[in-house]
């Protein structure tokens, strides 16, 4: 991944929160040229003097100034910005207080609160549902309209007007989303199911370019943690709810696989002959803290289940130990909670641990007439594993083969090329 692309991912919902505090939800596009600005200059000045010890607050110092140059030449800076007018009052020459309201705008309390606040005006009531996670993947999280489409399963051209739509009911209402609004929990549901999305975009998505990008599971963390905080401004915990640590617990136990997940050569790894003394010790100890805290509430969400079947797999030592038994009892109930087709085909995995190759190829059997997963490559593939299990190499292959034709980017590819060249052992 280029330098631009890193830190545009991690730093641009940062920056465009910041900005969009000082011009108002009406200027998000100016918030987001301005964000813009700072990474080409950043561009520009790191290929000459290397990257600066602390290139995030070098982005913020350089989005900073940038916004003090625009506030600067619009001389009634409290009509053009609406936001200005929470930053508080003051007798002091409008210079001194513009440039006071920018050095609080960019404070890392008032970023993360404004953080929030952009992740729910995203979610406007007026907006369907898949329009309000692309908006924040968007904004928040820096995703193009391409990779939102393919996260969303829709076209380009759809998806960027569904993303153009979304900024001008955004823009009309001016102002950012009160957190402190009845209306919060509809929209709590639409913002986890945005980072939900955002985080299995980089843990297995389609990308063409990558298989695994821990990058976007780390935008997704980063974000998550945010709801499960709250807000600096605030001891309210509106956002730091029981399925908000679900998710945050889901997210911490799978991204503590990613090091096994991928090999040195960049070749995927198959979770059975994962090196389980790679998983990151530390993120797997945050995602069982955050599983305690979320059996708190007396909701159990899709978040809760897929979150219990990650303690499974991380609690046991072995893939040979896992307890099978239970897993397959949590997948009929994540699918009696929101059955999805992945969650069908996870299950029929499961019980080819717990009641061998002839059960899994049996569920399977009732799968493949299942649209959405007929160009899942590891739809088939699961097929081809249970075929070679069962001894008939000429089957597997033929599934195999199958699989390889719908891999998704180069890694995928080699990843199914070594299972296919098994087959012929």
């Amino acid at each position: 991944m280029s330098v631009s692309e890193h830190f545009f991912r991690h730093e641009s919902g940062r920056l465009v929160a910041a900005l969009t505090r000082l011009f108002g939800a009406d200027r998000l596009g100016l918030a987001e040229d301005v964000a813009q600005h700072a990474f080409c200059r950043a561009l520009e000045v790191w290929k000459i003097r290397g990257i600066p010890d602390n290139p995030s607050a070098w982005l913020l110092a350089t989005a900073k100034h940038r916004a003090l140059d625009v506030l600067r030449s619009e001389r009634t800076a409290r009509q053009f910005a609406p936001e200005l007018s929470r930053l508080g009052a003051s007798s002091r020459p409008v210079e001194d207080e513009l440039a006071s309201a920018v050095e609080r705008a960019f404070l890392p309390s008032t970023i993360r609160d404004e953080q929030l606040r952009m992740m729910f005006s995203c979610c406007q009531p007026g907006l369907p549902i898949p329009a309000q996670i692309a908006l924040i993947l968007n904004v928040l999280c820096g995703f193009g309209a391409a990779e939102i489409a393919s996260a969303l399963l829709t076209g380009r051209a759809a998806m960027e007007k569904r993303i153009a739509r979304g900024k001008k009911l955004l823009a009309r209402k001016r102002s950012l989303f009160d957190l402190s609004d009845a209306d919060l929990e509809p929209r709590l549901r639409a913002v986890r199911q945005a980072l939900y999305l955002l985080f299995n975009e980089g843990y297995h998505g389609a990308s063409a370019a990558s298989a695994v990008r821990p990058e976007l599971c780390e935008e997704a963390l980063r974000l998550s943690a945010l709801l499960c905080d709250g807000f600096a401004s605030s001891t309210a915990t509106l956002t730091s709810t029981p399925t908000s640590h679900a998710l945050s617990a889901l997210m911490c136990l799978n991204a503590a696989r990613l090091p096994a997940r991928v090999d040195a050569a960049g070749d995927l790894v198959a979770f059975s002959e994962q090196d389980r003394s790679r998983w990151d010790a530390r993120l797997v100890e945050r995602g069982l803290d955050h599983f305690e805290r979320s059996r708190a509430g007396a909701e159990l969400s899709a978040f809760h289940v897929e979150a219990a079947i990650a303690v499974a797999h991380a609690s046991a030592p072995s893939f040979a130990a896992t307890d099978w038994s239970t897993i397959v009892q949590l997948y009929d109930r994540l699918l009696s909670v929101a059955p999805s087709p992945v969650a069908a085909l996870s299950r029929a995995i499961a019980i080819g641990e717990r009641d061998g190759a002839e059960a899994a190829r049996s569920e399977l059997a009732r799968l493949e007439n299942v649209v959405q997963l007929r160009t899942f490559p590891f739809f088939h593939a699961a097929l081809g594993e249970l075929e070679l299990r069962l001894g008939d190499g000429a089957s597997a292959r033929a599934h195999l083969q199958a699989a390889l034709r719908l891999a998704r980017n180069e890694a995928e590819r080699r990843f199914l090329q070594k299972r296919l060249a098994a087959t012929a052992h």
